[in-house]
């Protein structure tokens, strides 16, 4: 069943599992999927865990405990998230292990009210590293205008960090240029830059789906001979970005410091379009020292009927470049998109939080113990 998990993996990708619950932990399901399924990672976001917690399974008695001590909505989903996040952590420090902290990475989100301001985010996500106290631990912090600065930030404090919600390039090269910033601040600290690592999330299938609506409603033959071409090309061009910058000079100098590269993390990758292949942005991309997060579906889809034919994104720059052009020439504005999907990101985050917030609330409630 794995054998194209195998051979992805063989090829430079690690395989990380985007989704998280307390379920999956205690069950023995996480660990079964890193010794079975080749994964090395978790990534979570305030979706996964408004849909885990929700659920209700495996949290009633920790609720219990914290309507008891009447701590405030906010510290009792503090408390559980980073509960979780710390178990499977734990679970896979062997990874980390053997991989010299590259891989066994756990990731968790600072609060996404937070995505418009610098210093709260910087502060949150020192928190959370505090928090969950594992070295394997990712802070994700999106990629907003306010979030770059904060990632400089908090890589220059020594912390690691899982950069999210990127979709555009412009915005990629600025995220790569925040990670060097940040180690260069950790470096002049005079901290251990092997010890650092990060990720930059982009999103992939989004693009698909927000472009291809605008194909859709132009309804022209040559507008459908674009359809789903765009989220491939965006993520491949975004590894010639990666190639570019992470063989210059400026990156040679902390090179020689012993700092990490920061790897392409391909998220967003389950298809939403039914007459797209299902595993369509798993096997066509394919490259080196990246990581594709998957949701369970994507995983079991990939290990069964996967298509792993080798690298599928060096090489195709001008071909990605032409597919993107033909969008723009049908008068559907890349600018535009990638703006309103980074909006809409911080925005789907926000709300998850919110109902989080309120159906932890109606539980901490419905627990609490009566004043008699």
């Amino acid at each position: 069943m794995t054998d194209a998990l195998k051979r992805l993996s063989d090829e430079g990708v690690a395989i990380w599992l985007d989704d998280l619950s307390r379920k999956r932990i205690t069950s023995g399901n996480l660990a079964e999927l890193i010794d079975q399924s080749h994964v090395v990672g978790v990534t979570t976001n305030p979706s996964i865990f408004q849909k885990a917690i929700s659920s209700g399974d495996g949290y009633e008695q920790q609720l219990t405990d914290l309507a008891a001590r009447k701590v405030t909505v906010e510290e009792a989903i503090r408390m559980i998230t980073t509960a979780d996040v710390r178990d499977a952590a734990d679970i896979l420090r062997p990874v980390f292990d053997a991989t010299e902290g590259q891989d066994g990475r756990v990731s968790i989100e600072v609060d996404p009210r937070l995505a418009h301001n610098t210093r709260a985010t910087v502060a949150e996500a020192k928190q959370l590293a505090w928090l969950v106290d594992r070295p394997n631990t990712l802070i994700k912090i999106p990629a907003t205008k306010a979030g770059l600065p904060a990632i400089a930030e908090t890589i220059g404090l020594g912390i690691s960090v899982n950069v999210t919600l990127i979709f555009s390039l412009e915005r990629y090269r600025e995220v790569m240029d925040a990670y060097l910033t940040g180690l260069e601040k950790a470096k002049e600290r005079g901290l251990d830059l092997s010890k650092i690592h990060s990720v930059a999330s982009f999103f992939v299938s989004r693009v698909d789906t927000e472009i291809d609506k605008r194909i859709d409603a132009l309804g022209t033959d040559e507008a459908k001979a674009a359809r789903g071409k765009a989220g491939l090309a965006n993520a491949r061009l975004a590894y010639e970005a990666y190639e570019e910058v992470f063989s210059s000079d400026r990156w040679a100098a902390l090179d020689k410091a012993h700092g990490n590269k920061q790897r392409p993390l391909w998220a967003s990758t389950g298809v939403k379009d039914k007459a797209y292949k299902d595993t369509l942005y798993v096997d066509d991309l394919v490259a080196p020292n990246t990581v594709n997060t998957m949701p369970e579906a994507t995983l079991d889809a990939t290990a069964d009927h996967g298509q792993i034919t080798g690298n599928t994104v060096t090489g195709t720059y001008e071909q990605s470049r032409a597919e993107l052009a033909a969008v723009e020439k049908l008068g559907i504005s890349y600018d535009e998109v990638v703006q309103l999907l980074e909006d809409e990101g911080v925005e789907k985050f926000e709300a998850a939080w919110n109902d989080l917030l309120k159906s932890t609330e109606a539980e901490l409630k419905r627990l609490a113990p009566s004043e008699a």
